[in-house]
């Protein structure tokens, strides 16, 4: 990547909320991640408590497990993953966009399945998150297959990383949060990728994805970071993005409903 790409993708980043990273991922590196991936799904590598169903306010279909399957600190459960190329390019990407002192905070899987069809709720992933004194945050996500708007491609707001947080509230079933948004609003823009390319988005910036009404696997692998200093902030308050036993539920007092 040259020097003016990753400085159009920093404005992009600043100006938009999001920006579309690129290739992160070779077709030999894909395929490996493909293969760690899968025995997670499979549990032929234990996930234990760090599963879970991001949409499991919504009844399961016959002979599935999840509808939108989580799984929560997959370089934990995996430690090969640490070693991988993808995390020192992902690290670097979060430390051209939000600078030097990013470092990984957590990382995780999402699993779309052939005809699952759930989407992911529109939320800011700040809305999870305790308030801290410095919001600098980047998600890198990683596609493993090709993503598109019929099987789970991201959707962004354009620009609403730079407006307050919006109210969220519980899902119903009171596991997962959710907050008001379409993809008709101004600024909904889908980001479909190819696979083995990445997209990284802001803590603050509105996101949802639709569900997976394709006969395709969706396989995404996201990687987030903050400057050290405020994880360690976080730490100390207890929270570590589920290494433990972190609920999902709306932390920072910025994105509380009052009507809930």
């Amino acid at each position: 990547m040259t020097a003016q790409a990753g400085i159009l993708r920093t404005e992009a980043f600043l100006r938009d909320g999001f920006a579309p990273v690129g290739t992160i991922l070779s077709p030999e590196e894909l395929e490996t991640h493909r293969e760690i991936y899968d025995k997670l799904l499979s549990g032929e590598i234990e996930s234990g408590d760090k599963r879970s169903d991001l949409a499991s306010h919504v009844p399961l279909r016959e002979g599935v497990r999840e509808n939108i399957t989580q799984i929560m600190w997959p370089s934990a459960l995996h430690a090969p993953l640490r070693e991988l190329p993808l995390q020192a390019r992902a690290l670097a990407v979060a430390r051209e966009l939000i600078g030097d002192d990013a470092v990984l905070d957590f990382d995780m899987m999402i699993h779309k399945s052939p005809g699952s069809s759930v989407p992911t709720p529109w939320h800011q992933d700040a809305a999870y998150w305790i308030d801290l004194p410095d919001t600098r945050a980047v998600t890198v996500w990683v596609a493993l297959d090709e993503a598109t708007p019929d099987n789970g491609c991201m959707w962004y707001i354009r620009g609403s990383h730079q407006e307050p947080l919006r109210a969220h509230r519980p899902t119903s079933d009171g596991r997962n949060i959710e907050c008001d948004c379409s993809e008709n609003e101004p600024g909904a823009t889908a980001v479909p990728l190819s696979a083995g390319e990445a997209v990284a988005h802001t803590g603050q910036t509105l996101h949802y994805s639709r569900g997976n009404t394709s006969d395709r696997n969706r396989r995404a692998y996201i990687l987030n970071y903050r400057p050290a200093e405020m994880i360690r902030l976080e730490r100390e308050q207890g929270m570590d993005h589920g290494l433990e036993d972190n609920e999902r539920k709306v932390r920072n007092k910025n994105a509380e409903d009052a009507d809930s």
